[in-house]
C-alpha cells in the first residue's frame, strides 16, 4: 500500500551514539541481590549503558550530529534548525542545544567558515520522555511550510542520561545515550503524514522537582556522619558553624549569599511510582491511538467497516521503551480496542472472559486489578504473542542492550527495527509502521510514517549492533563511582569524539562547559 501524501516531509537519516561502558545485567542482579531472571526474562535487561567522566547530555547529543553531518556530506549552513528533545538538561535558561552547537561550530569551522552555523536555530524541548517526538513534530511542520523549492533541513537531537537513585526499583532500568534525525522533503527513509494522535492529562508519576534543603539540616546531616566516622565534636559546634556561616566559604560562592536559610536543589534522579506511571503510559497511548483512529476515519484514511484493523496496517509498530518489554505489557488495551467491534474477538471473549466494567466494583482499585488480570489473559493468547512477534519484537533488540534512553527511547527502537529487518532482507517498501511516544507528566502522541523504497540504503550504514558488540563492562565499584561522580579519570580515553573537559568553578565562569574535539 502507497497512500498519497499530501507533503512527502519525513526523516531522511539517523544517528546514534551511546557510552561505550555498560552494566551486565547479571552483574548488576548480583550486586543488588536481584533476580536476574526477573529481569532478563521478565523485563528484557541485558545491559545498561553508563556514560563515562567525560560524557553529558551534550557530548552526547553533538557526537550523533557530527555522525550525520560527515555520513551525508551536509554543509552546516544548510541546516536551518538543530532542536533537541531531553529531560537532561545542563542549565535552566542556556539551552543544552547551544552546547552542542558551539561543539559543531569549533569542528566545522575551519573547513566551512566562522558562520557556518550563524543561520541555525536552536532550542531545547522538554516534556519527560516525549520531548524529542515533540521537536520532531515541531521540525516536520517547520520543514513542510518551506515547500519543496525551499529544501529546508532540520536536524531533531535527542539526549539523555536515565538515571535513578543507587538500591531504587527504578535503578534496573537506567541507560543513556543521544541521536540525531535528519528531517527534509522526499526523504530516503520514512515519510510521515501530519495526522497525530495527542493524548495529554498533567499528573505526577515521574518528575524532577526543585528541592528545597535547608542550611541546618545540611549541616546537621554532615555532623552526624563526622559521629558516625568517630570524630570529636566541640558542644555547640553547629550553632558556631551558623553563625559564621555569612563570613564562609559557601556564602563567598553564592550559596545562601543572601543571607536564605535554606536552597533550591535540582537532582537527575528523579521522584516516581512506577505502578501510577505504568497506568499513566498504558491510558495516554491508548487515548492517543483513539483519537489517531477517529482523525484517520475522519479525514477518509481509514474504514473500521471496510478496511482491515488499524493496527493490522502497520508493518512495524514503534513505542516508548522505559525498559525492552514495556510495549508489549502495555499494548493489550489497544489492541482490544482495535478489534472488540469484529466476529473474531468474540471468539477471545470465549476464552479469557469478557472486559471487566468498572460499574460492577465497589472502588476503583478493585477494578483495576480486574483489569490488569484481563490484560494478562489477553497477552497470553496466540493471536497476541503473534502480534507482537511480528511487529514489536525488533525494536526491543537494541533497548535490551542499552536500556532507557528517555527521549531517545522510540528512535532507538526504530533503528533496531530497521537494522534487524535490514539484517534479515524483510521487505517493506511503502510499508506504514506505526509510532507511538510517551512522556510522564503525562502525554502521548501516536502517528504514522510510510517506509520509503530506500530505506535498506540508509540502514545499511548504521551498523548499530556491530558497533555494541565493542563495548567495555564495568564492575561495581567503577558503576558506583561514576554514578556518584567521584571517577576523575575517564574508564576509557576519548579518542575520535567530543568530550567535557573543564567545568568553570568560580565567577561568573562558575559551572560554564567546555568541550574539545578529541582527534583519533
Amino acid at each position: 500500500m502507497a497512500p498519497s501524501m499530501a507533503s512527502n516531509v519525513g526523516i531522511d537519516d539517523m544517528a546514534l551514539h551511546f557510552p561505550r561502558l555498560y552494566m551486565d545485567m547479571e552483574d548488576f542482579a548480583e550486586m543488588r541481590g536481584a533476580d536476574f531472571g526477573k529481569l532478563n526474562k521478565g523485563l528484557g535487561l541485558a545491559a545498561m549503558a553508563i556514560p563515562d567522566v567525560h560524557e553529558d547530555t551534550a557530548t552526547m547529543g553533538a557526537n550523533a550530529v557530527c555522525r550525520l553531518i560527515d555520513r551525508n556530506g551536509i554543509i552546516p549552513s544548510s541546516i536551518g534548525r538543530i532542536y533537541l528533545g531531553t529531560e537532561s538538561a545542563l542549565d535552566g535558561a542556556k539551552p543544552t542545544a547551544t552546547y552542542i552547537l558551539d561543539m559543531l561550530h569549533s569542528r566545522y569551522s575551519e573547513r566551512f567558515g566562522n558562520d557556518c552555523f550563524r543561520g541555525c536555530d536552536v532550542v531545547d524541548m522538554t516534556f519527560a520522555c516525549i520531548g524529542a517526538v515533540d521537536a520532531l513534530h515541531n521540525t516536520l511542520d517547520w520543514v513542510a511550510r518551506g515547500g519543496e523549492d525551499d529544501d529546508r533541513l532540520g536536524i531533531v537531537v535527542f539526549s539523555d542520561n536515565a538515571k535513578y537513585d543507587l538500591e531504587s526499583t527504578g535503578e534496573y532500568t537506567q541507560g543513556a545515550g543521544g541521536g540525531a534525525l535528519l528531517v527534509r522533503h522526499n526523504p530516503r527513509l520514512v515519510v510521515i503524514p501530519d495526522r497525530w494522535g495527542v493524548s495529554t492529562t498533567p499528573v505526577h508519576d515521574f518528575f524532577k522537582p526543585r528541592r528545597e534543603v535547608s542550611i541546618s539540616s545540611v549541616i546537621t546531616h554532615v555532623l552526624q556522619l563526622a559521629r558516625e566516622t568517630g570524630a570529636t565534636l566541640k558542644e555547640g559546634l553547629a550553632e558556631s558553624m551558623v553563625k559564621h556561616l555569612p563570613e564562609s566559604t559557601v556564602r563567598r560562592l553564592g550559596i545562601f549569599a543572601h543571607g536564605e536559610d535554606s536552597i533550591k536543589v535540582h537532582r537527575d534522579e528523579p521522584l516516581f511510582d512506577g505502578q501510577f506511571s505504568n497506568r499513566c503510559y498504558r491510558d495516554a497511548v491508548k487515548q492517543a491511538f483513539t483519537h489517531f483512529r477517529d482523525k484517520a476515519i475522519s479525514q477518509g484514511r481509514y474504514d473500521p467497516e471496510l478496511d482491515e484493523v488499524l493496527t493490522e496496517q502497520w508493518a512495524r509498530i514503534i513505542m516508548h521503551l522505559p525498559y525492552a518489554f514495556q510495549a508489549k505489557r502495555m499494548f493489550p488495551d489497544v489492541f482490544r480496542y482495535d478489534r472488540e467491534h469484529l466476529p473474531e474477538w468474540k471468539e477471545i471473549e470465549k476464552l479469557i472472559g469478557e472486559e471487566p466494567l468498572e460499574s460492577d466494583f465497589g472502588t476503583i482499585q478493585e477494578w483495576e486489578i480486574e483489569m490488569d488480570s484481563h490484560r494478562r489473559a489477553i497477552s497470553k493468547t496466540e493471536s497476541f504473542k503473534q502480534f507482537i512477534e511480528d511487529r514489536i519484537e525488533k525494536g526491543q533488540r537494541a533497548s535490551s542492550l542499552i536500556g532507557n534512553q528517555y527521549t531517545g527511547s522510540i528512535f532507538l527502537a526504530l533503528m533496531s527495527t530497521f537494522e534487524a529487518d535490514y539484517e534479515e532482507n524483510a521487505n517493506l517498501d511503502y510499508q506504514m509502521m506505526g509510532l507511538c511516544g510517551y512522556g510522564s507528566g503525562a502525554k502521548a502522541k501516536v502517528f504514522e510514517a510510510e517506509i520509503q523504497p530506500t530505506w535498506r540504503e540508509i540502514a545499511s550504514r548504521w551498523n548499530l549492533f556491530e558497533r555494541l558488540e565493542g563495548r567495555m563492562a564495568i564492575d561495581r565499584e567503577t558503576y558506583e563511582a561514576l554514578h556518584k561522580g567521584l571517577a576523575t579519570k575517564s574508564v576509557i580515553t576519548p579518542k575520535g569524539e567530543f568530550a567535557l573537559v573543564d567545568v568553570g568553578s568560580e565567577g561568573t565562569e562558575e559551572g560554564m562547559r567546555t568541550y574539545s574535539w578529541v582527534s583519533e
